[in-house]
């Protein structure tokens, strides 16, 4: 076979396995330009190497992968003047018809965003461990080699990471619950029903804006209550949708432009944080829902 009949075919291997290595590397990375990059990365150093010399190509380019995913993190670590904005995952926004978020492949390709802050707390190698064997099924055997440690330490720290992990990921049958917490904080808001909302408010609630001009959180719930009804005075119409796979809103204004698009995290039927997004770039970004008739 000719070097470009050898690098055709080694493309094309690649290209097979390209879908699972973004899908890795977004798990890791919580973002779709930064996984593209390392798959990218991992499609350079494949293309200089004796393909001849590799035994499993899959196995080798999720080594790879992984490797600059831990390398990637390491560096975010060594850079804490990153802002809020800049650690934000990409989001996915869905219409919520009642359909298990795993049901639907743009979601399941997400990394909602409690699973995203409890992900944070992780090492990188803690990290890949739980992603590569709870989301991918990887041996622990495998996963030794790719972070440079035994089976059984990599199995140690996968469970390690499970147990921060637990419990940042509500089970299906909940989702339904949580729909209807944040159905009833959405009527009580528009009927300004200010003792409504504190009932479904933890009374330690977070609220994140991201503006053009930056974050503004707000704390408490009396302060995240009274700028909700303040906010919601120029809802016209909204539409439940699931953002990376918690229950959320679309809003629109009078003129039919979109206001922001809002995702709750519930638990223990009470809204613990709300992230909501006015940023005109951001919002275009999102290949949002129609607005409802």
């Amino acid at each position: 076979m000719t070097g470009s009949g050898m690098h055709e075919t080694l493309a094309g291997a690649f290209e097979q396995q390209r879908g699972r290595l973004v899908a890795v590397a977004f798990r890791m990375l919580g973002s779709r330009a930064d996984a593209e990059d390392a798959v990218q990365e991992a499609w350079i150093r494949l293309a200089r190497q004796d393909a001849a010399e590799i035994d499993n190509l899959a196995g080798w380019l999720t080594t790879v992968v992984g490797r600059v995913c831990i390398d990637v993190l390491r560096s975010r670590k060594a850079r804490p003047e990153l802002s809020y904005e800049d650690r934000l995952p990409e989001l996915v926004v869905a219409v919520d018809d009642g359909a298990a978020p795993e049901d639907d492949a743009m979601l399941a390709e997400s990394v909602s965003m409690a699973l995203l802050v409890v992900l944070e707390t992780l090492t990188p190698i803690e990290r890949m461990a739980f992603v590569l064997h709870d989301m991918f099924a990887v041996p622990f055997a495998e996963i030794g080699e790719i972070i440079g440690r035994s089976a059984s330490a990599s199995k140690m720290l996968a469970s390690r990471a499970r147990r921060k992990v637990r419990g940042a990921s509500l089970p299906s049958e909940q989702r339904r619950h949580q729909r209807a917490v944040v159905d009833t904080f959405l009527a009580a808001a528009r009927e300004g029903d200010f003792e409504g909302l504190l009932r479904l408010l933890d009374p330690d609630v977070t609220w994140r804006t991201l503006h053009p001009q930056g974050v503004l959180t707000t704390v408490g719930a009396a302060e995240v209550a009274e700028a909700v009804v303040r906010g919601m005075k120029a809802m016209t119409s909204s539409l439940a949708v699931l953002v990376n796979g918690e229950p959320g809103f679309v809003a629109w204004g009078a003129n039919g432009k979109v206001l922001g698009v809002a995702a709750c995290t519930v638990i223990d039927g009470r809204i613990v944080e709300l992230f909501t997004v006015s940023d005109r770039k951001r919002l275009d970004a999102m290949g949002l829902p129609a607005r409802p008739e």
